[in-house]
């Protein structure tokens, strides 16, 4: 696979994250009261984190810069890493897992860096693009989440330790297209690992592409 797909597969996932990103931000308001249900399994709701898994927080006055700064500096990483394997004619899968990888760090690097100057906030009102009032400064950021598919609802059984009788969510984590971009690529370095990193391949692989 050359090089100049996996720009294109890049390229195809960066428009797609952030125009959905771009439309529920300045269509949706935060949270529940903002939440449009497609189905019992599949939902459409507004909210926004300070990047990392989960929504957790690295504390501290510059842990939301120094999460980005990192984030940049990782992208660079796999970005060499992309163009390493293109020059090493590696196997498709290795090629499309790195460049999925990079589209979703990228497009959630982009709104760390630029949603924070470019919107206002969302809570109880629908934001603004290009405001004259923005909710936060350069590299601060929040990264938009909008895909929630909570499929079952029920309550942990009473005998449980801890949590027992306490309700539950599968799955309560809402996402984004750069995260499913993420997951994939890692998943594909995971189940197809052995054609990933495939050796011996690599003239085979380079006619193909």
């Amino acid at each position: 696979m050359s090089l100049r797909n996996s720009i294109l597969i890049i390229a195809i996932i960066l428009l797609v994250d952030q125009f959905t990103k771009i439309y529920i931000k300045t269509n949706f308001v935060y949270g529940e009261a903002g939440q449009i249900d497609v189905a019992n399994w599949f939902k459409i709701l507004l909210i926004e984190n300070e990047g990392m898994a989960w929504g957790t927080k690295i504390p501290g006055e510059n842990g939301k810069l120094f999460l980005t700064l990192f984030r940049i500096l990782a992208v660079f990483g796999i970005g060499y890493w992309l163009y390493d394997a293109s020059t090493k004619h590696s196997s498709r899968y290795l090629m499309v897992a790195i460049a999925l990888i990079f589209a979703g760090a990228a497009g959630n690097i982009i709104d760390s860096v630029f949603y924070g100057v470019y919107f206002d906030h969302s809570y109880n009102q629908v934001a603004t693009l290009f405001t004259e009032n923005p909710y936060g400064t350069w590299f601060h950021g929040k990264v938009v989440d909008m895909l929630y598919f909570p499929i079952f609802e029920g309550h942990f059984p009473d005998w449980m330790p801890i949590w027992g009788g306490q309700p539950f969510k599968f799955f309560n984590a809402i996402f984004n297209v750069a995260d499913v971009a993420i997951s994939t690529g890692v998943g594909i370095l995971i189940v197809f690992n052995k054609k990933a990193f495939a050796k011996g391949t690599a003239i085979e692989n380079y006619k193909e592409s």
